[in-house]
């Protein structure tokens, strides 16, 4: 089982990388807070790896932090959450946010992560809120949650995903707009949004 990879980046999405490693390069599937911290292209980096095996593939997960590695594995134990789930839930809230949020038994915020409805909501705090004791995560400085109907649960996962990327919230909100100006169908899917919202950007 592959459990950390360290070696050159050659290329890099919101949601996943490819590290050559003595010649072989892995693809893993990454988070956006992970993004965020990575280096260019081009540049050595190291990830904590949890390796998931199936019949039919073997996919890699990668995490800047151990703190968020850890808490994948929690989300993994709950029944209905997958690795692909986790790491969408990891992309659509701070770690901090969504300990405090399982903490505080708070399923407003929960079901507003993309995936997650009120019957995994509330079984994630159910098994979950008793087992986060050592995750003591300070929360990042600055980051306020800015919950708005305006641009709908998928829109403000979206903004704050961006925010997670260092752009400033106004430009992160116009963004949003625009995608959703051209595409109002994307009010409901996370990573088409988010995915749009980037082309804004650029």
């Amino acid at each position: 089982m592959i459990a950390h990879l360290r070696g050159l980046l050659l290329s890099k999405s919101p949601n996943q990388i490819v590290v050559e490693c003595a010649g072989v390069g892995y693809e893993v599937a990454i988070s956006v807070a992970t993004f965020s911290v990575l280096p260019g292209e081009g540049v050595q980096v190291a990830l904590h790896v949890y390796t998931n095996v199936r019949e039919d593939q073997i996919a890699l997960f990668g995490f800047a932090e151990m703190a968020e590695k850890r808490l994948f594995e929690k989300l993994l134990t709950i029944s209905g959450i997958g690795p692909k789930l986790a790491i969408t839930v990891l992309s659509g809230i701070s770690a901090e946010r969504l300990v405090a949020a399982i903490r505080g038994g708070d399923h407003a915020t929960l079901t507003r992560i993309p995936g997650i409805g009120k019957k995994t909501a509330e079984r994630v705090v159910l098994e979950l809120k008793d087992k986060l004791e050592d995750m003591a995560l300070p929360a990042a400085a600055g980051t306020v949650a800015h919950p708005s109907a305006q641009y709908g649960p998928a829109g403000d996962d979206a903004i704050s995903a961006l925010v997670n990327l260092g752009y400033q919230r106004p430009v992160a909100q116009k963004a949003v707009e625009a995608a959703l100006a051209r595409d109002a169908g994307l009010s409901g899917d996370f990573e088409g949004l988010f995915r749009a919202a980037m082309s804004a950007i650029r």
